[in-house]
């Protein structure tokens, strides 16, 4: 290949979780040309493994993160907009307990949570106190519990997240490319030339003005093996691990409950007919690409829910469990749990740019791309203006971003289509699932079933748009279908989709 024949860009971004695909719809919608690179499925890492929430991130508070909450709890209605299908308003409940945090604290706390964000209350309801022996969340708790308070938050599909973030930027010119690992990268005083190696092998060249860093919990090696740059910035890997048991309580309330060692666990409705409940904090210092739960931290988060529910949950009860590893900046923080959660956008002009991103959370991703657009844009020659606070990502530009009435009128025009199945696939899909259901006049007409509610049409869509290989990607990050599947439907859902591959 001749040096002409190249492919180049205006940026090469290494890292396809929510930071790398939000950073690329960004620079795609300015105008700029993006070659986006993920060693694995999109968001197959940290990205499809918190507790998914988008939230301001109340206990942030008590480390007078005033900041960092304000542009999350900001940021938190600005996602509620742009993706009313994946992301919807969820009401905590956090049964007081005097000798952790006092009543007036809690109350200080949420007047400020409530505020920091600039909330109104057509957008989410306020906080307030309750008498948990009368409201419905206090019927799963111990008898202990008489006084509570409730607040607002909201849920998102996590893994979805990110693959709207790269659907949007391929549809704005981008070139998304998964399986795909950025193995070598040389900087020149005007351009990076990299090698990424797709899952076949090949190994292939591009050329970009810039290159952005946005691989996560590998951030800090990126730049010494493959970049071979030299940098200040370090990161601080936290494996935060999750346990699912079976549904807990009969109501749509979350849980946020305080333990003695002054952490928080969340739990939360899940899929229906589930109850998650985590989060972790453990330094980590393995190989990010495969935590796994230990048996304490199973332990830690059965006896942090069974200090509240009436049920003890057991280590028996676990049906799932999850794991993933935070890259979270080192501020020297003696705990885990104190570690901000805020970003650095570090730029290096030493030849080519080279931006490489130092923390964060999935809440504040929007406006970390944002900034790092408004860093790189002028220096590419580009100077459009911001674009994505009032923007949809797909699916999401469902009327009035009122997810019920257009679920409504989805199941309405089809009522051949079961109702758990619409729901399903308008939740995943929002306007989009028209696509998928377009040619279908009965059920049949879906095509082969795969189990629990999972039929050809809807996996052709996912491998035809959102990039979707395995049985993996389907089951666990694209829906969370497998809960409901067993060997034989996943062997046969894997042979599909290594049929449809080579056909």
């Amino acid at each position: 290949m001749t040096e002409t024949e190249v492919p180049t860009a205006d940026l090469l971004i290494v890292g396809g979780g929510i930071n790398g695909a939000a950073i690329a719809r960004d620079a795609a919608g300015r105008g700029l040309s993006v070659i986006l690179c993920e060693q694995g499925d999109i968001a197959s890492h940290t990205s499809s493994a918190s507790t998914k929430l988008i939230h301001g991130g109340l206990r942030y508070l008590e480390q007078f993160e005033f900041a960092l909450v304000g542009k999350a709890l900001a940021e938190r209605k600005r996602l509620l907009r742009m993706a009313p299908h994946i992301i919807w308003p969820l009401r905590f409940v956090l049964p007081h307990q005097p000798h952790l945090r006092p009543a007036w604290m809690i109350r200080i706390g949420l007047f400020l949570y409530d505020r920091l964000g600039g909330r109104r209350s057509r957008d989410l309801p306020g906080s307030r106190s309750v008498n948990l022996r009368k409201h419905i969340a206090g019927r799963a708790l111990r008898e202990e519990f008489s006084r509570g308070f409730v607040y607002s938050d909201a849920w998102v599909q996590d893994a979805r997240l990110s693959v709207l973030n790269a659907m949007d930027a391929a549809e704005r010119g981008a070139q998304v490319s998964v399986r795909t690992a950025c193995v070598a990268a040389e900087r020149g005083a005007a351009h990076w030339d990299a090698q990424l190696r797709g899952a076949d092998d090949a190994v292939r060249t591009v050329r970009a003005r810039a290159l952005v860093n946005a691989t996560g919990p590998w951030a800090a090696s990126f730049l010494d093996r493959v970049a071979h740059v030299a940098h200040k910035r370090n990161l601080r890997l936290i494996k935060g691990s999750h346990i699912v048991v079976p549904r807990l309580f009969e109501h749509d309330h979350a849980y946020i409950f305080q333990q003695p060692d002054r952490r928080i666990v969340f739990a939360i409705p899940y899929e229906h007919d589930y109850t998650l409940i985590g989060t972790t904090d453990v330094d980590y210092r393995e190989d990010p690409s495969a935590p796994r739960i230990s048996g304490e931290e199973i332990d830690y988060l059965c006896a942090a829910a069974s200090r509240y529910f009436q049920r003890p949950v057991l280590a028996e009860d676990v049906v799932w469990t999850y794991s993933g590893v935070r890259p979270l900046l080192d501020d020297d923080s003696d705990k885990a749990s104190q570690i901000t959660r805020d970003y650095v956008l570090d730029l290096d002009r030493e030849g080519a740019p080279l931006l490489s991103v130092f923390g964060g959370k999935i809440t504040t991703a929007r406006k970390l791309a944002e900034e790092a657009c408004d860093t790189l844009a002028p220096l590419l020659g580009n100077r459009r203006p911001a674009w994505t606070g009032a923007s949809k990502l797909p699916g999401g530009d469902l009327p009035n971003a009122d997810f019920e009435r257009f679920f409504e009128d989805f199941s309405l025009r089809r009522p051949w289509l079961p109702d758990p199945l619409a729901y399903r696939l308008c939740r995943n899909y929002g306007s989009r699932a028209l696509r998928i259901v377009e040619s279908c006049v009965r059920l049949e007409d879906l095509g082969q079933r795969f189990g629990a509610d999972l039929y050809q049409a809807e996996v052709d869509y996912l491998i035809d748009f959102e990039w979707a290989r395995t049985a993996e990607d389907i089951l666990w990050r694209r829906s969370k279908l497998g809960l409901r599947f067993d060997a034989a439907g996943r062997d046969a859902l894997q042979r599909y989709i290594a049929q449809r591959a080579t056909a």
